[in-house]
This record gives structure tokens, sequence and C-alpha cells, in this order.
């Protein structure tokens, strides 16, 4: 062989060396990209996997409900009473309808220490009497007790021009004050509380023998006027306390 033919030799197997050489260059970062976009791949599906895996446990799983707890509201009930019906007669219990009732009356009986079944021995005694005409359809004595002499669906003499639409409470007390005692008191938010319910009533409905006729009745909250806003104040908190409730028969 030549040297010119050794040369062209030689520049040929480097030519072939090279382009082997560059081959392989290039086959190696293809692998690198390949392992890279595999592994990214990887990755990728690993994440989406999971994110399928918690939405279907997730709806697979009962749903989490906030529990809302709503104060119990106790329906209310009448104050219990005695009923003591006084005997139809001209001077205390008329017997005449009350077509309906538009208002609650409260008294105080004006005679220090005399108790609820007195005053009701004194409405029963007028049929006798005949001294004067006066009565009320709920007497509450100074323990608490509850006397219902007349029904509310009938007029009792009591608020004068009001005898026709309203509900007449008369309430005992203990000294010359005229201020109820705590017991009566208590009986008496209770029962205006379910008057008001009971014939679809505000507590606004709910005055005094003062606001008919000027009369000093009851004398304590017709004095004390910031007493007397109290009390229907304390007549609202029950309603909204314990309810109220139609009563299912009219007496």
């Amino acid at each position: 062989m030549s040297e010119t033919e050794s040369k062209k030799q030689s520049e040929y197997e480097r030519r072939q060396a090279a382009r082997r050489a560059l081959k392989k260059k290039k086959y190696k970062r293809q692998m690198i990209f390949k392992i890279v976009a595999a592994a990214i791949v990887i990755i990728i599906l690993g994440v989406t996997v999971k994110e399928v895996i918690r939405l279907v446990n997730s709806k697979k799983a009962k749903p989490v409900v906030k529990e809302t707890v709503i104060p119990e509201k106790i329906v209310q009930t009448p104050p219990e009473y005695d009923v003591q019906l006084l005997s139809v007669n001209e001077y205390s219990r008329p017997g005449i309808p009350l077509e309906k009732i538009n208002g609650i009356v409260v008294h105080y009986t004006a005679n220090p220490g005399t108790t609820a079944q007195q005053n009701r021995d004194y409405f029963e005694g007028l049929s006798i009497s005949g001294e004067t005409s006066v009565s009320s359809h709920f007497v509450v004595g100074m323990e608490g007790e509850l006397i219902q002499c007349i029904p509310c669906n009938e007029i009792a003499y009591a608020s004068n021009e009001r005898n026709a639409d309203t509900v007449s409470i008369e309430c005992c007390i203990p000294d010359e004050t005229g201020k109820f005692s705590d017991a009566t008191y208590q009986t008496l938010i209770h029962l205006l509380a379910w008057l008001v319910g009971r014939y679809h009533l505000e507590t606004d409905d709910v005055i005094r023998h003062y606001d008919v006729t000027g009369k000093n009745c009851p004398k304590y909250y017709v004095e004390n006027e910031s007493a007397w806003q109290s009390l229907k104040a304390d007549v609202t908190n029950y309603i909204e306390s314990y309810g109220t409730i139609e009563a299912e028969t009219e007496e």
C-alpha cells in the first residue's frame, strides 16, 4: 500500500471513529432524556393516582355534617289554678258572654293581708248582700295560689267600660304599698304569658285598671312606672323562654 493510500485509510478510520463517538454521545443524551421524561411521568402519575384515590375515598366516606344545636323551647302550660266559679248572679257573675278578648287588666285587692280565697268568697257573697257589683276572672294570692272565679268567656265586673273585651286579674297584697309578693308576682307573670298566647294578644295588651279609668290600681305599679314596665318585660321574656299554647277548651 502506497503512502497516499495509507493516509486515506487512516483519515477514513478517524472519521468513522468520530461518527461512532458522536452517535454514542447522542445515544447517551437520548437515554438521559428518556429517563428524565419517564421519571417526570411517574411523578405526575403518582400524584394523580393519589388524588384519584383521595377523591374516591372522600365520596365513600360519610359527609361530616355540622350539627346545629337549637335550644329547646318548652311549650307553655297554664299555671295551676283552682276553679271555684261564682254562682250566676247580677252583682258578681252576670253570665253575659264575652265575645272577644282584646286585653288583660291587672288589679290589686286594696285590702292588705287578705287571701285569694277570702276575696273569691267576698265576690260570691255579693250575690246575697248586693252591696256593690264587682268581681274578677282570677285572683292571685300572696303565696302564689290562683283561683278562677269566672269563665274567661264571660264578663266580670272589674274594668268598667273594658269589661266587655278584657280578662281581669286581682292580685292580693301583703301591705299598704300595694307591691306584690314574689310568689304573687311569679304566678301573675306565668298567667299573663299564658293568656297572651291563648288569645293571640301582645304584651302591650296587658294593661292596668289605671289605664282604663285613671284609678290608682294596682297602686304600686301605678306609682312606680318603671316597676310596671319591668313587669311587662318579664312577661315578654317568659314567652320568649317558654313559648305559648292555646287552651283546648274555653273556661
